[in-house]
């Protein structure tokens, strides 16, 4: 194995691929990783410490390739755009050593994890995500609403497992024992298992504590361009919410790999991928002996299947300390838990029930141009008309012949921006208009909570899953035919989770 890896290893970390490749990264040994490109190569080790898992540097040779974890590098939109796609000798990839280290705790990790550079363009996409660093990592973070602080747009960050704990504190949940950052028992958690923490400070101490909570993730969303659109009136649902809570400038920091499933359920979670189990969106199973794909219209249903014994989700964590609250988890895959589920009537065969009558005209908040020239934008669009029509129905009471309490924890995840900014990138007219689309839809999700009766008691959270980085298009290829030309027999799951000597 270490003869194949150091060949692979060899092509991988050469000047010729040097464009593509940012860097590789491996565990040659339980609690020892290490990082390597083509002008340096680190070594670093894992310990347990105060319930948390501590690092220190053993070897560098060359440049330092994880010195740089500044959570505010490239922000706002003016210094993103002014540094283009950043060299990896200007990169920052923040809490490296947490995210890289993560991923070889669960038994699928991959020989070789091959993170793509900022300027790498997958296929046809002008937007791309799936690095570790800062642009690709980086998620927008709103709260608003009931017992929210209003300080506007502050200079913080936090990462997206912080997200579930916070929510649950939010709601008054009270903390457990469970399994902590470390993988040791720990008092004070939230969940079964928590790597995150509760945000400090988004309470207002002035006001009661929100008795609901509106979860909202604009999948595939670039912080930095979500807020310069609402800042300049193009998105002013958003905007207002903003302006009635709190904006961490530097967003919530995803997780590695900083794609859909894993951080999905890594936001539902408070885990990394290594810990709740959805590794990727794809995987090699070696007890299996097959691959395992979560992000697919075939598998989308079934992604929970992969959760770890004894993981929470914020929906089970709540009705375990409040069984009567109603929770709903709309168009999201991590949904254990939930009272109302779409993906739970895709499992039961029912999902046709939802499909709207949109007749031969372009739907209501629908960009004309995009919706009529772009398949990923039709798809988005009807996939997010869907989600408001459940959202607003259940919050109006009565949905499908079952009547609902007015939910306690409703999680909403919508599709649009994450086809649009891929197809365009997040710089384009297209990303524009998703998010001016998907702000509609939020303000009617809104109103339907006023209708409700619920503004005054309801806190809302802005999110998404990963950031998304606008690439450039001479850019291109892949690793896979050097691989062959030097006889090195892998699978390449997922552009860059490699597995030795299987084919």
């Amino acid at each position: 194995m270490e003869a194949d890896r150091n060949r692979a290893l060899d092509v991988l970390c050469s000047s010729d691929l040097a464009p593509i490749v940012e860097f590789v990264a491996w565990s040659p040994e339980p609690d020892t990783y290490e990082v390597k490109a083509v002008d340096g190569h680190i070594r670093f080790e894992r310990h347990r410490e105060d319930g948390r898992y501590r690092f220190t540097s053993a070897t560098i040779a060359g440049r330092d390739l994880l010195a740089d974890q500044d959570p505010a590098k490239f922000s706002p939109l003016a210094d993103e755009l002014a540094h283009g796609q950043p060299s990896r000798s200007t990169n920052s990839y923040p809490y490296a050593y947490e995210h890289i280290s993560q991923i070889w705790d669960h038994p699928c990790a991959p020989d070789l994890c091959v993170v793509h550079t900022a300027a790498h363009r997958h296929v046809t996409h002008r937007g791309e995500h799936g690095s570790l660093d800062i642009i690709q990592a980086r998620a927008p973070f709103i709260a608003s609403g009931a017992g929210i602080r209003r300080a506007g747009i502050v200079d913080r960050h936090c990462r997206l497992v912080d997200i579930a704990p916070t929510i649950l504190a939010l709601l008054g949940v009270p903390t457990i024992t469970g399994i902590g950052p470390s993988g040791e028992p720990t008092d004070g958690l939230y969940l079964s298992r928590q790597d995150g923490e509760a945000i400090a400070g988004l309470l207002d101490s002035g006001q009661d504590p929100p008795e609901r909570v509106v979860g909202i993730l604009l999948d595939g969303a670039n912080a930095n361009v979500l807020y310069d659109a609402a800042v300049n009136g193009q998105a002013p649902n958003i905007a207002r919410l903003m302006a009635e809570g709190t904006t961490f400038a530097h967003g919530a920091i995803a997780t590695l790999p900083t794609v859909t499933l894993p951080n999905h359920t890594a936001i539902l979670t408070g885990c990394h991928p290594g810990h709740h189990g959805v590794l990727h969106n794809a995987w090699y199973d070696r007890a299996l002996g097959r691959q395992v794909v979560t992000e697919s219209r075939a598998t989308w249903q079934e992604a929970m299947q992969w959760l770890n014994p004894g993981i929470d989700t914020i929906h089970s964590a709540l009705k375990r300390a409040r069984p009567d609250a109603v929770t709903i988890s709309i168009n999201e895959t991590a949904d254990t838990g939930a009272d109302y589920s779409t993906f739970e009537l895709w499992r039961r065969g029912e999902v046709d029930r939802l499909l709207p009558d949109l007749g031969s005209g372009t739907p209501p908040h629908t960009s004309a141009e995009w919706y009529s020239s772009s398949a990923a934008y039709q798809f988005g669009t009807l996939v997010d008309l869907v989600a408001l029509q459940q959202t607003t129905a259940i919050w109006s009471g009565h949905h499908l012949g079952v009547d609902y309490d007015t939910p306690t924890f409703t999680w909403v995840a919508t599709s649009l921006t994450d086809g649009a900014f891929h197809e365009g990138g997040p710089h384009s007219a297209i990303a524009r208009a998703a998010i001016g689309d998907t702000d509609a839809r939020i303000g009617e999700l809104m109103a339907a909570v006023e209708r409700a009766g619920a503004a005054g008691e309801t806190a809302y959270l802005v999110v998404a899953d990963h950031g998304m980085e606008q690439n450039t298009e001479h850019v291109t290829g892949d690793w896979g035919d050097a691989l062959r030309a030097a006889g090195v027999v892998c699978r390449d799951e997922m552009s860059g989770w490699l597995y030795l000597g299987l084919e």
